[in-house]
């Protein structure tokens, strides 16, 4: 099991997409402001699955629907 690391909340704003990417390799990390701790960032676990496509929106139009022309249809 891996330990979470603390990460300060600026050099995870200026570094975001290496820890996006950590994460998913399966790091968790404890993001603190002012040496509090705010949140964590850990992977989703495997009951991710209640996550479900409902309508994928790239199937009907390449590049997806633009909200603008879905709410007018509404």
């Amino acid at each position: 099991m891996k330990h979470s690391t603390i990460v300060g909340l600026k050099e995870l704003r200026e570094n975001i997409e290496s820890y996006i990417s950590k994460v998913k390799e399966g790091d968790s990390f404890i993001i603190v402001r002012k040496s509090k701790p705010v949140f964590k960032i850990s992977p989703l676990e495997e009951d991710a699955d209640l996550w479900e496509s409902v309508i994928d929106f790239t199937k009907i139009k390449k590049g997806g629907v633009p909200i603008a022309d879905l709410l007018s249809r509404l």
